[in-house]
């Protein structure tokens, strides 16, 4: 029998965003990135939508799911870092709607996955989402208007 992930790693799913902050290693909290409110939410959306997938595992629908939703919903927050990493402007704002993109992809794969999830989990994946984009695309008007695009990788 496959042992859970709780079982292997001795970490259990969040139970609440401020919970799951407590979670996060503190060398990526002291990073200037962390102070991203829409990060820290991608971030935690993947590690709901982690423990998510493990018991779809078991289902061969499940599974394909699985590997999809995990990839899109990891997106977000690597578009975000890489962008980030970029510097200002154009190009951040260029990473930053691929992160929109990927959350958008996102929802769409927790709506295939409707049958395999509680109704209120689902629910709470989908605003989460819809959040998190809300976040963003502001971020990305404002990372246009910058015309100072920064090539040096912040630190």
């Amino acid at each position: 029998m496959a042992q859970t992930h709780a079982a292997i790693t001795g970490t259990d799913r969040p139970h609440s965003f401020d919970a799951w902050k407590d979670s996060v290693p503190s060398t990526i909290k002291t990073h200037q990135l962390w102070t991203s409110l829409f990060y820290q939410k991608a971030l935690f959306l993947h590690d709901l939508c982690w423990f998510d997938c493990e018991p779809w595992l078991d289902d061969p629908r499940g599974r394909s799911i699985a590997g999809q939703i995990i990839r899109s919903c990891g997106s977000i927050s690597a578009n975000i870092e890489e962008g980030y990493g970029r510097g200002f402007g154009r190009d951040y704002a260029r990473f930053l709607s691929i992160a929109v993109a990927s959350a958008r992809e996102t929802q769409g794969w927790y709506v295939r996955a409707r049958h395999l999830m509680k109704a209120e989990a689902l629910q709470h994946r989908l605003e989460l989402c819809d959040e998190i984009i809300a976040m963003i695309v502001p971020a990305i008007k404002t990372q246009r208007r910058t015309n100072n695009s920064n090539r040096d990788a912040r630190e």
